[in-house]
């Protein structure tokens, strides 16, 4: 699933297609009025998070990419794209995502401010809905698109080994100045992201993830499926602190069975 920085680099990308109309529009998805787009004026392109936004006059067409979705510019790469869209000065295809209209105002669907990478991003609005959830696990929380539109699994990992939390700390045990770090570096990996992704070395500069070992301490990383989310989490036990160890309940002693009566 791609991150909200693949998403912010498609929407620049595809700049070229803005102003344009739409001449045609194919594909096998069934869930879209796809005759409702020709002849229709693409008036800017929006990201939200891992959504992908084409605004038209009245409405707007959402790309989700799910697991396994992707795009091609100029260029079919696979076969049945779920949408085929034909341009004067080019085509855009994508692949094996979600689409659907939305037909509202899109101010009144998205907060603006919960996404990591938008200049609207609001960090006390973070930490707000985080608290209202001190029960769940960062792992987790990193994930929720609610309080950080954008961040995957990939800025899961290297966020919370860049601040040395332990992923099954939950929200509450986190000490302020912890959950303080935890959002900002929300922020600034994603954009560290973004640029790595755009100079495609990324993965050179992944600290953790999918590492062996763990580049602070010289010893094994453990590799484990955490949280609700049971996405895949790399974490170093040593440097990476666990404010909130699981107490295994005491066990109750068996009552010896009074027999002298």
């Amino acid at each position: 699933m791609p991150d909200g920085p693949s998403i912010v680099i498609l929407k620049e990308a595809v700049q070229l297609f803005k102003g344009r109309k739409v001449l045609s529009a194919t594909g096998n998805s069934t869930i879209i009025d796809k005759e409702r787009l020709i002849n229709q004026k693409v008036t800017g392109f929006k990201s939200w998070g891992k959504h992908f936004l084409i605004c038209f006059p009245k409405f707007t067409l959402r790309i989700h990419f799910l697991l396994f979705g992707s795009y091609s510019i100029n260029e079919q790469t696979k076969k049945n794209p779920r949408l085929h869209l034909h341009f004067s000065n080019g085509d855009l295809y994508f692949y094996a995502c979600s689409i659907r209209m939305i037909e509202e105002d899109l101010d009144l669907v998205y907060d603006w401010s919960g996404d990591v990478l938008n200049e609207n991003w609001d960090p006390r609005k973070a930490r707000k809905k985080g608290k209202a959830q001190p029960d769940q696990l960062v792992c987790d929380a990193l994930l929720d698109q609610n309080i950080f539109a954008g961040v995957g699994n990939i800025i899961k990992n290297e966020v919370l080994f860049r601040i040395k939390v332990h992923p099954e700390n939950t929200i509450q045990s986190l000490p302020p100045r912890k959950l303080t770090e935890l959002i900002n570096e929300a922020r600034n990996y994603s954009y560290d992201f973004l640029e790595w992704k755009k100079a495609f070395v990324l993965k050179k500069h992944w600290l953790i993830h999918t590492k062996k070992t763990c580049p602070r301490c010289n010893i094994p990383v453990i590799k484990k499926y955490l949280g609700k989310t049971n996405r895949r989490t790399f974490y170093c036990e040593n440097c990476q602190v666990l404010y909130n160890p699981v107490k295994k309940p005491a066990k109750k002693k068996a009552r010896k069975k009074d027999l002298s009566v």
